[in-house]
C-alpha cells in the first residue's frame, strides 16, 4: 500500500452565490462571464499571492496556499476586483462570490487535495456572506496583527458533516487600505540578492514572537522564550543560527519571509505569536523554508501561567526537540533533489539518513554505508557521520544482515571515533555512545558520552532515547523508564515515536511488568506491524505472562515468516550487553514461548 502524503496547507473555497439561479436566468451568458471572472481575476489574484489552483469547479474554484497571510490578502484584492466589476453589471447578473479559508493538514493525491481540513474551508464558504469572506480560528491566529483587515468573532459554527465545531470569524476590511496587493510575495525579480551566501548546512533566523494579548508583560516572556530558542538551537553541531540582534531587526515589521531569508542567508525561519486569556497561555509556531515560502511545520502549545518560568522552559523544550527532525527531514529532502556531481559531504551525510533510520532494509543500510564512506572520504573530522556509520551496524546486527562479528567490530570503531572526533557534537556523543554501549559490550561507557550529549543539548530527543536504552543494559530500568518518559514528552508524534514504545518494553519486561511491556510492544506493533523486533517483545512478554496462547501461537507464526532461520543461540549472540540476570531471564522467556534451540 503506498504512502499517504500530508501537508500542511492553507485552503481556500470560492463559489458563486445563487449560480442556480443565475443560469437558470441565463445560462449561456452566466456562463460566459464565470469563466472571464476566473481567467481574470480568481487566477490572477491567486497566483500574484503565490497560491496555486488546485482545480476550477462548477461555480468556483479550490485554491492552496504556504501562507495565511497572503490567501487573505488573496481574497480582500479578489473581492474588491469583483466589487468594481459588478459596478457596470445590472444587479440581478452580477456574479458574487463567497469564500472560505481554513489551515489544516490536506491529503495530497496527484494535484489534488483532500482531508476533513478541505471540507472545513469548503462549509465556511458556504456560511460566508455575498462578497464576504469566513476563516477559521487557525488562519485568524496566523494572519492577526499582520494584515489590514478587522476580524469578527461569529462564535462556534455547526458545519455539516463536520463533527466538531468550528470558531469562526467574518473579514471586514476598508477600501482604502488595500488599493494594490500589498501583503503579495515579493516576485523573484525584486528579490535581493542574499547579503551572505547560503550555507551548504542548515540555517536559521527565529523571529520576535508577537504578542497578541495586549499585555505588556507578555512582552518579556515571549523574548525570553525566543532567547533561549536560539540558545540551545546554536548547541546544535553543523547548524547555523542567526543571532538575535539581525532577527530582532524585523520586529513589529510587515516583510516577507522570503526577503528575511534572502537578507540573512538563511535557509529556514521560525516565527510565532502568543497570546493570553487570564492565566491561560497560547504560543502559535510556524516553520518556514525561506527560499520558497513553505510552511514545514505548525504547533500550538497552551500552558497555565502558575510558574510562568516552568512555563517558558517546558514550552521551549518542546519546540526545540520537534524543530531537529522537522529540520533534518526538509535538510534531507533538499539533498536528495540536488545533482549527484554538486554533493558535498554534509549532502551525502543526510542522503545516507533514511536509509538508515526510521525504516531500513538490507539494501538501503549498504547504500547508506557508501554515501558514509563518501561523507567521511570528504571530510575525515565528519564526527556525525562516523556515528550513523555506527547506526547502520547496530542495524545490520539486529537485523541478522551479514555477520555479526563483522557488525560489532565495524560499528564499535566507527562509534570509538565518533566520540573522539566529536566531544562537543551531541549527535556523535548519543549515536556513538549508544554504539560503544551496545556494538562494544561497555554500556557504562556508553552512557558517560550519551549524557555529555545531554548536557551540550537538554531537548536533544535521540539522546533521551539512546539514554533509554543505555540505562537498561547496565540493570538501571528505572532510570530507562524515566529517559523514555522524557523522550515521549519532549515528541509524543513523531517519525522515529516507534524508537520510543520499543525503548519502553526492554525496563518494563526486565522489571517484571509484563503487561506495560506488552503495552508498548503492542504500540510499536500498530507503528511498524512486521517489525522483527516488536513481534519478538511480544512473544516473550506473552509467554511470562502465560494467558494468551492463542495470540502467542499467530505470533510465533508470524516471526517464523519474517526469520525462518531464528534460533535461540542466534539470538542470544545478536543480543545487547545487559546484565547476567537479565540476559538469563530473556533467554528463559524465549525458550517458554517455544521458539527453537
Amino acid at each position: 500500500m503506498a504512502h499517504e502524503q500530508r501537508r500542511l496547507a492553507v485552503i481556500v473555497a470560492i463559489d458563486v452565490v445563487g449560480y442556480s439561479r443565475l443560469m437558470g436566468q441565463n445560462e449561456s451568458g452566466t456562463h460566459a462571464l464565470l469563466k472571464t471572472h476566473l481567467a481574470e481575476r480568481v487566477e490572477p489574484s491567486i497566483h500574484r499571492h503565490g497560491g496555486r489552483v488546485v482545480k476550477l469547479t462548477g461555480d468556483g474554484a479550490l485554491a492552496e496556499f504556504d501562507s495565511a497571510v497572503n490567501a487573505l490578502s488573496a481574497l480582500i484584492e479578489l473581492q474588491q476586483a469583483m466589487a468594481g466589476a459588478n459596478r457596470d453589471q445590472p444587479e440581478p447578473s452580477r456574479i458574487v462570490f463567497r469564500a472560505g479559508i481554513h489551515l489544516g493538514e490536506v491529503i495530497v493525491e496527484a494535484d489534488d487535495l483532500y482531508g476533513d481540513d478541505v471540507n472545513i474551508a469548503v462549509r465556511l464558504q458556504g456560511e460566508s456572506p455575498p462578497g464576504g469572506i469566513l476563516i477559521s480560528r487557525a488562519v485568524r491566529e496566523a494572519v492577526d496583527g499582520r494584515i489590514k483587515a478587522e476580524l469578527h468573532a461569529l462564535g462556534e459554527l455547526s458545519l455539516k458533516n463536520i463533527v466538531r465545531p468550528i470558531r469562526a470569524f467574518r473579514v471586514e476590511w476598508k477600501e482604502a487600505d488595500w488599493p494594490t496587493a500589498t501583503q503579495a510575495p515579493l516576485p523573484k525579480s525584486v528579490i535581493p540578492v542574499p547579503a551572505f551566501a547560503l550555507s551548504d548546512k542548515p540555517s536559521i533566523a527565529v523571529l520576535a514572537f508577537r504578542n497578541l494579548s495586549g499585555d505588556a508583560e507578555r512582552e518579556y516572556f515571549a523574548d525570553g522564550m525566543v532567547d533561549d530558542i536560539i540558545t540551545i538551537l546554536s548547541r546544535v553541531p553543523n547548524f547555523l543560527v542567526i543571532a538575535r540582534n539581525s532577527s530582532y531587526s524585523y520586529k513589529g515589521r510587515s516583510v516577507d519571509v522570503r526577503q528575511i531569508g534572502s537578507e540573512l542567508g538563511v535557509r529556514y525561519v521560525l516565527d510565532g505569536s502568543i497570546r493570553s486569556a487570564g492565566n491561560r497561555l497560547r504560543i502559535n509556531c510556524v516553520l518556514i523554508d525561506a527560499t520558497s515560502g513553505n510552511h514545514i511545520w505548525a504547533e500550538r502549545y497552551d500552558g497555565a501561567i502558575e510558574d510562568v518560568f516552568d512555563l517558558q522552559d517546558s514550552i521551549t523544550s518542546s519546540i526545540v526537540a520537534t524543530i531537529y527532525p522537522q529540520l533534518m527531514s526538509s535538510e534531507i529532502t533538499r539533498a536528495q533533489a540536488k545533482p549527484t556531481s554538486n554533493l558535498t559531504a554534509y549532502d551525502f551525510y543526510l542522503r545516507a539518513i533514511p536509509g538508515i533510520v526510521p525504516v531500513a532494509t538490507e539494501s538501503s543500510i549498504s547504500e547508506a554505508l557508501m554515501l558514509l564512506d563518501r561523507a567521511i572520504a570528504a571530510d575525515p573530522q565528519f564526527s556525525s557521520a562516523y556515528a550513523y556509520v555506527a547506526r547502520a551496524h547496530w542495524g545490520r546486527l539486529h537485523q541478522g544482515w551479514g555477520s555479526s562479528r563483522e557488525a560489532r567490530a565495524q560499528g564499535y570503531e566507527a562509534a570509538k571515533r565518533a566520540v573522539e572526533i566529536g566531544k562537543d557534537d551531541p549527535v556523535a556523543l548519543a549515536l556513538g555512545g549508544f554504539g560503544i554501549a551496545s556494538l562494544g559490550g561497555k554500556p557504562e561507557e556508553g552512557v558517560e558520552h550519551i549524557e555529555r550529549a545531554l548536557t551540550l543539548n537538554p531537548n536533544f530527543l535521540m539522546a533521551w532515547r539512546f539514554g533509554g536504552a543505555a540505562h537498561s543494559m547496565i540493570g538501571k530500568h528505572e532510570k530507562s523508564i524515566q529517559y523514555f518518559e522524557r523522550a515521549m514528552q519532549l515528541s509524543p508524534r513523531d517519525d522515529f515515536a516507534f524508537e520510543t514504545y520499543i525503548g519502553f518494553v526492554t525496563p518494563c519486561f526486565f522489571l517484571g511488568r509484563h503487561d506495560q511491556a506488552l503495552h508498548w510492544a503492542e504500540r510499536a506493533l500498530r507503528d511498524r506491524p512486521r517489525s522483527f523486533l516488536a513481534i519478538m517483545w511480544k512473544i516473550v512478554a506473552l509467554a511470562m505472562e502465560g494467558n494468551r496462547p492463542d495470540e502467542l501461537a499467530d505470533l510465533l507464526e508470524q516471526l517464523k515468516s519474517l526469520r525462518p532461520r531464528f534460533s535461540i543461540a542466534g539470538c542470544m549472540a545478536r543480543f545487547g550487553p545487559f546484565q547476567a540476570s537479565d540476559r538469563k531471564l530473556f533467554e528463559t522467556a524465549l525458550r517458554r514461548a517455544g521458539l527453537p534451540e
